[in-house]
Formats: structure tokens, C-alpha cells, sequence
């Protein structure tokens, strides 16, 4: 009888065990879902806000076009990348985890912004156009837009940065990636980004200087 009293006591402890460790496995399951789900929701705002710009830029070329003798070259470049941008192909609700299709879609927002930086430097030629309430109005939103993309690509990393630690760390790391649980890519930080930048068109990519405009 004591016998069997210290089996089913051994049992009972090592059912309590097994119990607790099912309880720690899904609450570190479930909170990796969260954190997945989290980057889903900041990449959905990464592309609701460069979606806002694209948006945008058919009213700012309408417009810019309208002013006589205006480059037509510089709206040519911005069309075109505008147009590039949608060839890039990328879920537009779960977050991109291959890095070389972050990067595209990174690369290709990147030649955009450096369109709508050589306009700015060319409209400075043209007072007239500047002055004008629409061009003022869709400046005004595109830098808005600006900031919005710069706060939100921040967000996702952020994102990323607190699901890719909890997949590596124990216990996740025992179990996350035969769950589907795998490493997120980053966006890519742009040079200087340390420190505070000002408001201009070029967030989405390298922070290069436009290139001077001939006259």
C-alpha cells in the first residue's frame, strides 16, 4: 500500500509538472502569435501610408504639369516610378519574410522619394507655380505623409525587432520554427537616421541629395 501511494504521488508530480509545462508552452505560443500578429498590423500601416502618397501624386502632377515650360522630363521620372512601385509585388496584409522582397519593395519606394525630391528642387524655378494654393495644399499633405511613412517604418522594425527576440529566446526557440514561426526582415535604416531629419521627400530610401537640376 505505501508503495503505492509514493507511485501515484510520483505520478501526481510529475503530472503537475507536465501540466505547468503545457501552461508555459502556450502562454509563450500565444504570445508569439501576438507579436506576429503585431507586425502584420505595422507592415498594414506601412502600406496605408505609401499607398496615401501614391495617391497623391496624380493631383501634384496634374497640377505641376499645368505651369508652362515645366520639366516635363521630372514628371516623365516620377510617373514611371510611381508606376514601378505597383509592379512590386508583396502581401499587403502580412509582413514580407523573405528580406530580398522587403528590399524590392524598399528599393522601389526609395527611387520614388528621389523623384518627388528632384521635383521640389525644380519647382524652386517656378515662384508662381509655388505660390499657388493647390501646390501649397499637396506639398503640405506630402510631407505629412512623409512623416507618417518615417514613424511607421520605425514602428515595423520595432515590431519586428520584439517578435524576432521572442522566437530566439527560450522557450519559443525549442518549437517556434517547426510552428512556422520564422525570422522577419527589417527595413533597411537610412544613413543619419539617428538623428533627428527634417521634413523632405526622400524618408523611403537613402538619404542622398537630389541631384542639381541644369539649366
Amino acid at each position: 500500500m505505501k508503495k503505492l501511494l509514493i507511485v501515484l504521488g510520483v505520478l501526481a508530480g510529475l503530472g503537475l509538472i507536465g501540466l505547468i509545462l503545457i501552461m508555459i508552452a502556450a502562454g509563450s505560443y500565444n504570445g508569439l502569435v501576438r507579436l506576429s500578429q503585431g507586425v502584420d498590423n505595422s507592415w498594414a500601416q506601412v502600406q496605408a501610408d505609401y499607398q496615401r502618397r501614391a495617391d497623391l501624386i496624380p493631383n501634384l502632377v496634374a497640377t505641376v504639369s499645368g505651369a508652362a515650360d515645366f520639366e516635363k522630363s521630372t514628371l516623365t521620372q516620377i510617373t514611371e516610378a510611381r508606376a514601378s512601385v505597383g509592379k512590386v509585388t508583396v502581401d499587403t496584409k502580412n509582413a514580407p519574410s523573405d528580406p530580398a522582397k522587403l528590399a524590392a519593395f524598399d528599393q522601389a519606394q526609395s527611387q520614388l522619394s528621389s523623384a518627388l525630391s528632384r521635383l521640389l528642387v525644380v519647382v524652386e524655378r517656378y515662384p508662381e507655380l509655388k505660390a499657388t494654393a493647390n501646390f501649397a495644399a499637396l506639398q503640405a499633405q506630402l510631407e505629412g505623409t512623409e512623416n507618417r511613412i518615417t514613424v511607421a517604418r520605425r514602428d515595423f522594425n520595432d515590431a519586428v525587432q520584439a517578435y524576432d527576440t521572442a522566437i530566439k529566446s527560450f522557450p519559443a526557440i525549442l518549437y517556434a520554427g517547426a510552428c512556422g514561426f520564422h525570422d522577419k526582415p527589417y527595413f533597411a535604416a537610412a544613413p543619419g537616421s539617428e538623428t533627428a531629419p527634417k521634413v523632405q521627400f526622400n524618408y523611403g530610401g537613402p538619404n542622398t541629395a537630389p541631384a542639381p537640376v541644369k539649366p
